[in-house]
């Protein structure tokens, strides 16, 4: 029988009947496992972690025998290491006499296997596959052993192993008990004890291929994991579904699991050590600590100063604020690029995705507005519904990043609007009535309509609604100037990074912070706790200070005038509600009162000879055609012969009648 003392470079795996060497004849190295082991239990964690690697450094024999066949060997090895703990562990406490068995997990540094490559030598081997856990079912118990009984002859058998993973137990159709005088037991007469059975936790989750490893244009593929015990909470087909004689649907037992601590989505799983807890402190007290983050933004993005300090305010973030009415306010800045393209928008997205704790990057274009939010399905199995969370939950506590935000139908960019400003997701469907927590920030980029910024053409450069536009606090304007001295800095700055890309980059970074290092940082600066206040509070974060000063406001109002108000005196916002100032409100009603005096309802006149008319009077032509199209979209004007003719109609008529019964 195997048992032992399992350690680095030197552990042991003995034999019983011939080892005769004590834990305390062993060198130092030898006890790593034995002393994890111990401290595991001690603190009733019942499983012990072992590397393969130091297995085949003891014996490779072994090692090869572990990996061929693993459902024969790790029951012998889980029985050896509860038997070593039954020693290391005595005296126990009184009524903890029984020793409780112990679990093997196994890891190594061996390459994963990607899914797709899993082929029939692989059934029954011990192999390592990477991707991503996109679902798990609840915790449910699994039976290890099971009493049955004669319903007639109350014929009791005991302790029948049951096969772990996905495997079940068939029962015996006929009872061998003879019974004198008496008649032969039924067919199929046993049924399950369940009080007398011995349970194990389980669950099943859905691994799906990781994108790295995903060939151009397929559809990623997933695979079932079956996990019990002390690997919880980190098939068979259902009986619905007839399947041909000796074919089973893969699935994969699980014997170890090892989370990526340096991926996307991990921002519990990220380790601060003491000595970069002090590094973080230092930093958050020089008063250069605002200037180095925002240079540690896309360092390799030339200019735009007032944009990364925004995307610096959104990684951090402010305070959730619960009012004494039960309503909240968020904390998280929502930031809005809109422009040429080729500005750098979506690679700035890029990099907010890679730099935040917890991010999800998603297309406009591709993305629906279930995607974004939740979605009602059908489990294949159960064949009850279930939900799964969108992109906007799935970032909840981080930012979700979408690019051709100008590509999305209204119907999905409607769907958000409840998750940008209340940060929840309501859901209604298939009986399904539950709210949802959605608290990121989002960070889009959108082209204007004409694909270039054209400034003759004002607020017709958007097709954005006002309800969406008022979620954002900061909107920039990112606008592709044609200046000689400028293209000619930034096309220096592009060859040298395609020409002396280590250089470069390492000249970039000197002085400013490494992206592991911001990552943390962000990731030990946001706390759970309206647009200048939010971004007030997140410069606040940056210092670790509780609260925001006078400095932080100021520049809050600095960078929401360069950007929002910005954009909104340019011209391209004033078709919105809510974005004029109180001047052009007066001057586009003035307009539109002489409209109405010298356009006789039920006349036409040409649209050209109306512009020209006010422009003579020093009107705005921009504001002239804004009216217009007020006008239009109230239906008080129709556009006829080609758009060049201007149509009055009686709105109050078209009103009335509209409101007559069909």
């Amino acid at each position: 029988m195997l048992c032992g003392f399992v350690g680095v470079n030197g552990g042991r795996i003995c034999d019983r009947t011939t080892c005769q060497s004590s834990p305390n004849d062993l060198p130092w190295s030898s006890i790593v496992y034995r002393d994890a082991l111990k401290r595991h239990y001690n603190l009733r964690q019942y499983y012990l972690e072992v590397n393969i690697e130091d297995v085949a450094a003891f014996d490779e024999t072994l090692a090869e025998k572990l990996k061929k066949s693993p459902i024969e060997h790790i029951p012998l090895f889980e029985s050896a290491a509860t038997e070593v703990v039954d020693e290391i562990t005595a005296p126990r406490p009184e009524g903890e006499e029984k020793v409780e068995p112990i679990q093997i997990m196994l890891n190594g540094a061996a390459l994963p296997t990607d899914i797709r490559k899993l082929q029939s030598q692989e059934v029954s081997h011990l192999v390592k596959v990477a991707g991503i856990v996109v679902a798990a079912s609840g915790v449910k118990a699994k039976a290890q052993t099971i009493t049955i009984q004669c319903q007639t002859c109350r014929n009791t058998i005991t302790n029948l192993p049951v096969k772990p993973g996905l495997e079940g137990y068939q029962l015996p159709r006929r009872c061998n008990t003879e019974q004198v005088g008496a008649e032969k037991c039924p067919l199929d007469p046993f049924f399950i004890v369940p009080d007398m059975c011995a349970c194990v936790d389980y669950q099943v989750l859905k691994l799906q291929e990781v994108p790295e490893n995903l060939p151009q244009g397929e559809m990623p593929r997933h695979l079932q994991i079956y996990v019990d015990r002390m690997v919880n909470n980190t098939l068979r087909k259902g009986s619905r579904e007839k399947v041909a004689v000796g074919i089973r649907a893969p699935y994969l037992r699980a014997i170890g699991i090892q989370a990526d601590q340096e991926g996307r989505g991990h921002s519990t799983g990220i380790n601060i050590t003491a000595a970069e807890e002090k590094e973080f402190k230092q930093l958050s007290q020089s008063d250069d600590v605002y200037e180095r983050i925002t240079k540690s933004i896309a360092p390799s993005i030339y200019g735009f100063e007032d944009i990364k300090k925004s995307v610096a305010c959104l990684l951090f973030g402010g305070s959730r604020k619960l009012l004494p009415d039960g309503l909240s306010r968020r904390g998280d800045v929502n930031l809005l690029l809109l422009g040429d393209p080729g500005t750098a928008k979506s690679q700035l997205l890029k990099f907010v995705e890679k730099v935040a704790p917890i991010a999800v990057y998603t297309s406009g274009k591709g993305s629906s507005a279930a995607g974004l939010t939740a979605s009602v399905i059908r489990d294949p199995v159960s064949r009850n519904f279930i939900m799964e969370g969108g992109a906007m939950v799935l970032a909840d506590g981080g930012v979700v990043c979408i690019d051709e935000f100008d590509k999305m139908r209204e119907d999905d960019r409607v769907a958000i609007h409840e998750a940008m400003e209340q940060q929840t997701i309501s859901i209604a469907k298939a009986g399904i009535t539950t709210t949802l927590n959605s608290r990121c920030s989002v960070m889009a980029a959108a082209n204007s309509v004409f694909g270039r910024w054209d400034d003759t053409k004002g607020e017709e450069n958007i097709d954005f609604m006002p309800t969406i536009l008022s979620r954002f606090d900061m909107i920039y304007i990112v606008k592709d100037e044609h200046d000689e001295g400028k293209d000619t800095t930034l096309a220096k700055h592009v060859m040298n990074v395609h020409l002396n890309a280590w250089q470069t980059v390492e000249e970039a970074t000197k002085g400013e912070l490494s992206l592991k290092f911001l990552k943390k940082f962000i990731s030990y600066c946001r706390r759970q706790l309206e647009a200048i206040i939010r971004i007030s509070e997140s410069m606040a974060k940056m210092r670790l200070e509780p609260f925001a000063a006078e400095r932080d406001v100021n520049e809050a109002l600095r960078l929401f005038t360069v950007s929002t108000l910005s954009a909104a005196m340019s011209g391209s916002l004033a078709g919105a509600e809510g974005f004029t100032t109180e001047d052009d409100k007066e001057m586009l009603s003035r307009i539109e009162k002489q409209l109405r005096r010298r356009f006789a309802v039920g006349s036409q006149v040409l649209e050209h000879s109306i512009v020209q008319d006010f422009v003579k009077q020093k009107y705005p032509e921009r504001a002239v055609y804004k009216v217009l199209h007020f006008m239009i979209r109230r239906g008080e004007l129709q556009h006829r012969l080609q758009r060049k003719m201007l149509y009055r109609i009686n709105s109050e008529v078209i009103h009335r009648s509209r409101q007559l019964p069909t």
